[in-house]
């Protein structure tokens, strides 16, 4: 089951790759992102001229979960989001989204995009629930496994943080 400890957000460090690439290889073994990724995506996630939101979620000393979204003018894409298995469930998965979301907000983004794998339904329904809503597909987009992606779109991320913070 999951650890005692409810899990806190915090942003995500250098030091968090290879715990996160232990996770994403878990998840993800078709398409898991490479240390390079990881390091690209966070180089541009500090400072006055950052672009980029990770976050990691830890339990005791254990990272149970990581997200990340990437800002464009007024437009974000939300990267990654990831759950360990014995988290599934928990809510976790939702605050990540949460987080990324408020990002978004202080990013001035009018809009988040995404792209989340047909077949991962779980994942499809907590977007869902945040008001995301597919916009069509992108074909082949998931290599080397050739499984296709589901766009999904998000008017006013704003508006969905404060229905989803009022509704619990």
């Amino acid at each position: 089951m999951t650890d005692a400890v409810t899990p806190r957000l915090r942003e995500m460090r250098w030091w968090d790759i290879d715990p996160v690439l232990e996770l994403e290889k878990d998840l993800f073994p078709e398409d898991a992102w490479s240390r390079g990724m990881f390091w690209s995506e966070l180089a541009h996630s500090r400072g006055p001229e950052a672009t980029r939101r990770y976050v990691v979620a830890v339990a005791g000393d254990r990272v149970v979960g990581y997200a990340g979204l990437a800002a464009s003018g007024d437009l974000a894409d939300i990267q990654t989001i990831a759950v360990t298995r014995d988290h599934w469930g928990t809510g976790l998965g939702g605050r990540l989204l949460t987080d990324l979301l408020r990002a978004a907000t202080v990013f001035d983004c009018a809009e988040v995009m995404l792209e989340c794998r047909v077949d991962n339904v779980r994942a499809q329904k907590l977007y869902e629930r945040f008001g995301f809503e597919p916009i069509g597909f992108r074909r082949g987009y998931y290599q080397p496994g050739n499984v296709d992606a589901l766009v999904m779109r998000l008017t006013d991320p704003a508006t969905s943080v404060q229905g989803t913070e009022s509704n619990g």
